[in-house]
């Protein structure tokens, strides 16, 4: 006797209505996954060509290559051009989200405690630089610096500081490239704090100001907690690409003066195509995809969290 199944029909049943199944229904689901395999599959071909380019000699001069296994990783790891690469994109990345993400929050407090028409012009204006692409904010701000004709030199000269070094000097130009990240980018931060902001309810705020909360105890318990989900997503789309940073520094000053901005995109692009070692380049393209991959998978875990205590959700 045949076995039947929950459901109440056999199997050679069951068979028999699938088969009936018009084809458009039984292709669906599989409609809906391939473009997602398909990415998946755009994004692993390169991985993969990457990590094998990584073990080889490849170079642009020679039609040529071989494998030599880990040797470029080798000699990247006991190069101070890599640790100096390292610790600039470290320095780069720091300094830019930490101002960036103070700024942001601080705009956005600002614009969602005001509800007259000067706030929803702000709210306008301030994302104009989010709008121009890095390289040319970046052309506009040497125009900005110039010890000639620049509008913002011309502002120093009122209080006394003349020919000032920017990005021409070794102890500035680190600054400089942040200043005009920040600059680009604050916006972004600004936007997605501010979204968070008008999501949050109204009622624990009500209630604080009925028992007399002060302001500071009501952005350190209310406001605070339930905004980190937000603050984590711009923490992690700034940071992402923070550490990837090309367009800004390539775009003032190629990784000048000397090796002063030489972060771990531009070393890389240095060796691969200046110096033409392609399997020398690979190495510190997957170092800084490690190190991004890490920091995003903490910073998603950061922010589930975050996001199961705001609901009042336990562990």
């Amino acid at each position: 006797m045949a076995q039947e199944n929950p459901n109440g029909a056999s199997p050679a049943t069951a068979a028999l209505d699938y088969n009936t199944v018009p084809f458009k229904t039984r292709a669906l689901p599989y409609a809906i996954v391939a473009p997602a395999l398909i990415i998946t599959i755009g994004i692993m071909i390169p991985f993969a060509m990457a990590i094998y380019f990584s073990l080889t000699n490849y170079s642009f001069r020679m039609p040529t290559s071989k494998i030599v296994w880990l040797r470029n990783w080798n000699d990247i790891l006991t190069d101070a051009a890599f640790w100096h690469a390292l610790w600039v994109t470290v320095k780069y990345s720091f300094f830019g989200i930490v101002i960036e993400m103070l700024l942001g929050m601080g705009v956005a407090l600002i614009l969602n405690n005001l509800k007259n028409w000067f706030s929803k012009i702000m709210r306008v204006a301030l994302i104009f630089p989010l709008m121009v692409a890095p390289i040319t904010a970046t052309i506009v701000w040497q125009l900005m610096l110039n010890n000639s004709v620049g509008i913002v030199e011309h502002f120093l000269n009122i209080f006394g500081i003349y020919n000032f070094p920017w990005a021409a000097g070794t102890s500035t130009a680190l600054m400089t490239v942040v200043l005009i990240d920040v600059w680009v980018n604050t916006p972004f931060c600004m936007l997605l704090v501010l979204a968070g902001l008008q999501s949050l309810p109204k009622s624990p705020f009500e209630s604080a100001m009925i028992d007399g909360g002060s302001t500071w105890f009501n952005f350190r318990n209310l406001t605070l907690p339930m905004l980190k989900p937000s603050l984590y997503i711009a923490l992690l789309f700034r940071l992402m690409a923070l550490l990837q940073e090309y367009s800004i520094i390539f775009g003032m000053t190629k990784g000048g003066p000397g090796n002063t901005l030489m972060n771990l995109s531009l070393t890389s692009y240095q060796t691969a195509f200046q110096y033409q070692k392609l399997g020398a380049a690979m190495p510190y393209i997957l170092i800084l995809w490690v190190i991004i991959n890490y920091l995003a998978k903490f910073i998603v875990n950061k922010q589930r969290e975050a996001n199961r205590q705001a609901h009042g959700l336990e562990e």
